[in-house]
């Protein structure tokens, strides 16, 4: 490679690098806790699991409409949003309320024993260092444009990342690959520290980066959706009154869905007047069985007063690729193994990360003292003149 082209290269690392890193930083630190969100949850007594019940009684079902009913009594003048099933616990229902019932934020979440139908408890919304942690790492407290910001410092990380790739192959010319200059000084010892990691976490920093930026895009992902197919779904019944809250055959426009695609357990349904659904309609979003397909979602349009499904789609592959990206982020598809995978590698991008800054600082300031004693130089060779 060029002299001038590394010249370029090493410019586009540096300042990528600095412009990213503050933001990069906070997201590794933010993201470990996160890989353990529901261990830490069950630690803290932030969930609840349905109660041992005897065999005969366990295989009971509650109806979805006795706790939308009991949720709606406990919360009068709020409006159901979604029912949704736990991803790991077959028993464990939720249902979320808000002010209104297209609002973004929740105004309860009430989880029932899916068996009985009983309240097992009402979660505490925006409360606990686990919200502090996720939020910092969704969008810094600041709604979709902290978001959007986040996904464009995911843009320029991957910028650093490849950049950082380029300049290693003319690094290690004169090294063998992973040899760290222990009698060097400091900085060249970190500079191969920095190089080492930052090469072994290449693939799992970019497919985080990615994903990351994926999901920083799922409000526009899913307004693109709803602006298009789903208007598409529910077209032909526009005209149809809405719904009045209360009269709903949720179970029964469950068990149609379930029915008409089978081998499937419900994700999460959104009730009428909900922006994923119609003023008339459900929409059951239905996930498979199998570890794969367990992450991904199919629609179904759903008559609100008698329950009979209209229709059925394929998500796009846009939203397809958000919903697997989701779990992806966090390590959130082989189960312990694979969060203590992603643990190591976040810990050692720290270290990448801090130890980039601490490559800028000193050679700022080499580059100050280098300055000072030319400047030193400069001054006695005059003094001797004069």
């Amino acid at each position: 490679m060029k002299a001038s082209s590394i010249k370029t290269w090493h410019w586009i690392h540096k300042w990528t690098s600095l412009v990213c890193t503050i933001f990069a930083l906070l997201l590794c630190i933010t993201g470990l806790p996160l890989i353990f969100t529901h261990e830490i949850d069950r630690a803290l007594g932030n969930t609840v699991s349905p109660p041992v019940l005897p065999e005969a009684e366990s295989k009971n079902r509650a109806s979805v409409d006795e706790m939308v009913a009991d949720a709606r009594k406990r919360h009068p003048g709020h409006f159901v949003q979604f029912v949704s099933l736990d991803d790991d616990e077959e028993n464990l229902w939720y249902v979320r309320l808000g002010q209104t019932v297209d609002a973004r934020e929740a105004s309860a979440v009430l989880a029932y024993d899916g068996r009985t139908g009983k309240l097992l408890t009402e979660y505490p919304l925006d409360q606990g260092v686990m919200n502090v942690f996720i939020r910092l790492h969704i969008d810094m407290f600041a709604g979709l444009p902290g978001m959007l910001f986040l996904g464009a410092m995911g843009l320029v990380l991957v910028a650093s990342i490849v950049s950082g790739v380029v300049l290693y192959g003319p690094y290690m010319q004169k090294l063998a690959f992973g040899a760290i200059r222990r009698r060097r000084a400091a900085r060249i010892l970190w500079l191969d520290i920095h190089n080492l990691l930052g090469i072994v976490t290449l693939g799992w920093f970019t497919v985080v980066s990615l994903t990351g930026v994926v999901n920083t895009l799922s409000t526009p992902i899913f307004g693109q959706w709803q602006a298009t197919h789903l208007a598409e779904m529910i077209e032909p019944y526009r005209h149809a009154p809405p719904v009045p809250a209360g009269s709903e055959a949720a179970q029964r426009a469950l068990d149609s869905a379930l029915e008409k695609v089978p081998n499937t357990e419900l994700g999460f349904m959104a009730f009428p007047g909900n922006s994923f659904a119609g003023p008339h309609h459900f929409v059951a979003f239905l996930r498979g069985n199998t570890p794969w397909t367990s992450k991904l979602l199919k629609p179904v349009l759903l008559d609100a007063e008698n329950g009979t499904v209209l229709d059925t789609r394929e998500l796009p592959a846009y939203v397809s690729a958000l919903l697997v990206s989701q779990p992806l982020h966090f390590g959130d598809y082989g189960g312990m193994p694979l969060k203590i995978v992603w643990v190591i590698f976040d810990l050692a991008s720290i270290v990448v990360l801090g130890s980039g800054v601490y490559l800028w600082l000193r050679k700022r300031n080499v580059s100050a003292d280098a300055w000072r004693q030319s400047l030193a130089s400069a001054a006695g060779g005059a003094k001797e003149a004069a």
